[in-house]
């Protein structure tokens, strides 16, 4: 790291205003990546593709040209369920470990066109579900689950070697590893990033977002991407009037000691900052929404990998092969069912939202369980990611194990920006305490 000594420290939008006036090279940002990755890939494993040769041609690449767009030489993790013109995919699968895509999926294609340094595939558990990989949370000293499925982007970015990495989240692949590893994550409305290119799990509801070592590099990024202006929307100041309700959920009862108190500490922080909190009660249907969830992802993953399962299920995990199974036997009338009920709530939710600006919500049980054999229990994501809605995981700290802890921040569908202001908010409330 020696050559880019604040690699670490800076901002993605510092680091960018550097490179543009040619104050700091590509090359020299390169690396520093190369440098951390080299020193810690061999114990967090949070790389599929990784080829330091390549990024140097890269940033050199780069280097020679005029700034390409707002990202030039930001180094990016690539999640490995995303298709790379010009590095091996596999979607976390032995079916796919020789499968060279022909063109860049739409997210990563547009980030390289904003010029930016693409450091290479992060590990993805299979095909985005619940078998595990390799990579280990970069903040425990026992090997202990990053959480899935984004688990190499949260782990790369946990530890250094990226300030940004794509992730996808169908159940909790954003919120939950960002979680446990003890960074931010941010699930955007969905829709706000193309699916083009994504091997998809279920199509209604994968969602691409990124996992980044602060709000502010979160909104910059995907502001960047989707050319929206969410990093001027950002705040540190107060909060002075907005409208937050807390939100238990129906599963408050699996909440552990240390997600009840970090719901306790987020609503402290955010009332100091001058918003008004109460607690809400979601409406009924949403009581039912992580089942719904749970039949809308395996009949419409069912559906997407029917091709796979009639040449290559010899390939699959056992937990992958089941989750097939269950969707195969899952009737059209019972998926349009639970895809009404998802409708019916995103209905009574905008009435919620009428009187609300926000929603406090756990993010995870409790901190990372510990092994890699399993990531970690989606329960408290399940809903917000079939209601579609911006989600912002803050990091609060550590848990009761010594482990990472937060919350997560829900704002209205499209209102990407207020939630983020909000987030960051409490991001800065919380660094000002400790």
């Amino acid at each position: 790291m020696n050559a880019v000594n604040n690699y670490a420290s800076l901002s993605l939008q510092q680091l960018a205003e550097r490179i543009a006036s040619r104050d700091l090279t590509v090359e020299a940002v390169a690396q520093a990546a190369i440098e951390r990755i080299e020193s810690l890939e061999s114990d967090v494993r949070a790389w599929q593709h990784f080829d330091p040769a390549y990024v140097l041609d890269q940033a050199r690449r780069l280097d020679a040209m005029p700034s390409a767009g707002v990202l030039h030489g930001l180094p990016v993790g690539v999640k490995d369920l995303m298709d790379t013109a010009d590095m091996p995919t596999t979607y976390g699968s032995p079916i796919y470990c020789d499968h060279h895509p022909a063109v860049d999926a739409a997210c990563v294609g547009a980030t390289r066109n904003a010029g930016a340094l693409l450091v290479g595939k992060t590990v993805t558990t299979e095909f985005a579900t619940f078998h595990a990989g390799p990579t280990r949370n970069p903040r425990a000293a026992e090997p202990h689950t990053p959480g899935g499925s984004s688990s190499g982007s949260a782990a790369a970015v946990a530890s250094g070697m990226v300030p940004v990495a794509f992730g996808t989240q169908t159940a909790g692949s954003i919120v939950r590893p960002a979680a446990f590893c003890g960074v931010v994550g941010y699930k955007p409305t969905y829709g706000t990033l193309p699916l083009a290119g994504i091997k998809s799990l279920a199509i209604s509801l994968d969602t691409v977002g990124v996992l980044t070592r602060s709000v502010a590099d979160a909104a910059f990024f995907v502001g960047a991407l989707a050319q929206l202006p969410l990093s001027s929307a950002l705040t540190t100041g107060d909060l002075k009037g907005l409208r937050i309700g807390i939100v238990r959920t129906a599963h408050w009862d699996r909440a552990g000691t240390s997600t009840r108190a970090a719901m306790t500490q987020a609503a402290q922080l955010l009332e100091k900052s001058g918003a008004i909190l109460r607690d809400v009660n979601l409406p009924s249907p949403c009581d039912a929404l992580s089942e719904a969830q749970v039949t809308i992802m395996a009949y419409e993953a069912a559906a997407a990998f029917a091709p796979e399962r009639a040449s290559r299920s010899d390939g699959f995990s056992p937990s992958f092969a089941a989750l097939l199974e269950e969707g195969s036997r899952i009737g059209g009338q019972r998926y349009f069912d639970a895809q009404a009920l998802a409708a019916t709530a995103r209905a009574k939710l905008v009435t919620i939202f009428e009187s609300f600006d926000l929603l406090l919500a756990p993010s995870t049980e409790g901190e990372a369980p510990a092994g890699l054999t399993a990531t970690g229990d989606p329960i408290f994501n399940r809903m917000w990611t079939l209601l579609g809605n911006p989600c912002v995981h803050v990091p609060l700290g550590s848990g009761e194990q010594g482990l990472p802890i937060g919350v997560t921040l829900i704002g209205a569908r499209w209102a990407d920006d207020r939630v983020l202001a909000a987030a960051s908010r409490l991001e800065h409330a919380y660094a000002d305490t400790h």
